[in-house]
């Protein structure tokens, strides 16, 4: 193990691989500075013009993206009360209410400080996880593989917020649209219409920038104006919010290993994660009259905790196969884009590479809070920027990125019609991560099922690893459903009592 870490340190080291890793961060921080967008987005941006990169390269723009958003979108979050991505919503409760009274400087100190510890812990659990977690990883067949993928279907419930319906109907929509094209196990094709463009099925990076980049565009241009009315002065106190953190250091590790933990529960998403922490600050404070109008605490925690999540989604996507997350399930497309199948294989045949992703991850944290910290103020103005300026190089890249999958007329009109699904899915209100999960792993379903039937015949059911597995489906399910309805009822709770104290 030893060994692999310090090849894969190696690896990162390469003066490209480590210019590709600066230049995520710099994406991710561009993107996380828009309210709304998220690293999912930001993935998708970029994914088109992976291919061919060397994978090394290419997985380190991606996670340096999905470990710089988590920082840079505390910056809406405190300075305009919008939160930045859905992981940021609870640091919007004191995070403003301190930028409104002058200490946006001392919440952004706080905030990226406890960033950067709770990334380094969320990358070091998942290297402690890895010596433990191989020898197990390597008893998994065919049909606990196809068990774990239905494991991370069955988490679309989660997904869903308060729709678990809805998204239950988008991801059997994706597992169809994932069977378009030529099947894993039979030389036939199957929805394609003798139509040559759909013999090889829809594309990751269309789906992806047609289902999330597209409604996003849409919608921040029907806002019209700036994204923020009014510009709120940073004021001082940098360091008061770096020494906010040390002082509350055990209350950083704390909520980083709760972060760590729900995140490598698959499927349970980061607006649990950073409202749970919240509730957890709040009813363990001893004094909590000053939460929801300025407590440095209620901004430490859930960012801590965002930030370590990242190690956590990471686990089960990588150990696994299954995506921790929405965003994950991108990155792991990416990975079997690369040729990397994620499970067993990785572990067994490719730890270096295990070792270059937690490397990527850890440097990544620290460097993307460090750039925020130095250039919060020349940030923080690009928030205020009329955003029918940037829609258009958005809007470019995005059109770009799909033209060069495999420059047919198909390609744009395959995004167009993608783009227009998902913006109707959110307008009506149907989660869109689920319908991405389920054309993910529509292929793995498909594979494994035929090869466990194949291999065992029906005995696989009753394989005891099978039937564990199983029996995790439903337990995570039922438990992360209660926990969502009871954190949801907790915020309503919350904006109730803040309602009346404005009234008041």
């Amino acid at each position: 193990m030893w060994d692999s870490m310090i090849a894969g340190f190696m690896m990162l080291m390469d003066p490209f691989r480590m210019s590709m890793l600066m230049l995520g961060v710099a994406i991710g921080i561009l993107v996380g500075i828009l309210p709304g967008l998220g690293g999912l987005m930001g993935m998708a941006l970029v994914l088109p013009f992976l291919f061919g990169m060397d994978p090394y390269a290419g997985i380190a723009i991606l996670i340096g993206i999905a470990a710089a958003v988590p920082s840079a979108d505390t910056f809406p979050s405190v300075l305009m009360g919008i939160p930045g991505s859905s992981g940021s919503q609870a640091t919007v409760m004191d995070g403003y209410p301190m930028a409104r009274k002058g200490e946006a400087a001392r919440a952004l100190g706080a905030a990226f400080s406890a960033s950067m510890i709770g990334g380094v812990l969320g990358a070091l659990a998942l290297t402690a996880l890895v010596p433990f977690a191989r020898p197990i990883v390597l008893m998994f067949g065919a049909p606990e593989l196809l068990m774990l993928t239905i494991l991370g279907l069955s988490m679309v419930g989660v997904l869903s917020g308060n729709r678990p319906v809805l998204g239950i109907i988008a991801a059997c929509v994706g597992l169809l649209l994932g069977m378009v094209g030529g099947a894993p196990a039979a030389p036939e094709y199957r929805w394609a219409y003798g139509v040559v463009y759909l013999f090889d099925g829809f594309s990751l990076v269309i789906v992806a920038l047609g289902l999330f980049a597209l409604p996003e565009i849409i919608d921040l241009l029907a806002k019209g104006g700036s994204i923020a009315r009014r510009q709120p002065g940073l004021g001082t106190g940098w360091m008061d919010g770096v020494r906010d953190t040390l002082s509350n250091k055990w209350l950083v590790v704390r909520h980083s290993v709760i972060g760590v933990t729900v995140g490598a529960i698959p499927g349970m998403g980061s607006s649990i994660i950073d409202w749970l922490n919240y509730g957890y600050v709040v009813t363990r404070a001893k004094n909590k009259s000053q939460f929801g109008k300025g407590d440095v605490r209620g901004v430490i925690a859930p960012e801590a905790a965002n930030n370590a999540r990242e190690g956590g989604v990471l686990m089960p996507t990588l150990l696994f196969g299954v995506p921790g997350s929405s965003a994950m399930a991108l990155f792991l497309g990416a990975l079997l884009i690369f040729g990397i199948q994620p499970g067993p294989s990785l572990l067994r045949d490719d730890l270096d590479l295990v070792f270059v992703i937690i490397w990527s991850l850890a440097i990544a944290n620290i460097f993307g809070t460090l750039i925020c910290l130095m250039l919060s103020r020349p940030i923080s103005r690009l928030t205020f920027v009329p955003f029918r300026y940037i829609a258009p190089v958005v809007l470019c890249i995005v059109i770009l990125g799909a033209w060069q999958e495999t420059r047919h007329l198909g390609d744009l009109l395959t995004l167009a019609a993608f783009g227009l699904l998902g913006w109707t899915m959110k307008r009506i209100g149907m989660p869109r991560p689920p319908l991405l999960v389920g054309f993910i792993l529509s292929a793995l379903v498909e594979r494994y099922l035929w090869m466990s039937y194949s291999i065992y015949d029906w005995e696989w059911v009753t394989r005891p690893l099978v039937m564990v597995i199983a029996a995790l489906c439903v337990v995570l399910v039922l438990g992360g459903t209660v926990m969502k309805a009871r954190v949801a009822r907790g915020a309503v709770e919350r904006a109730a009592t803040e309602g009346t104290r404005h009234a008041d």
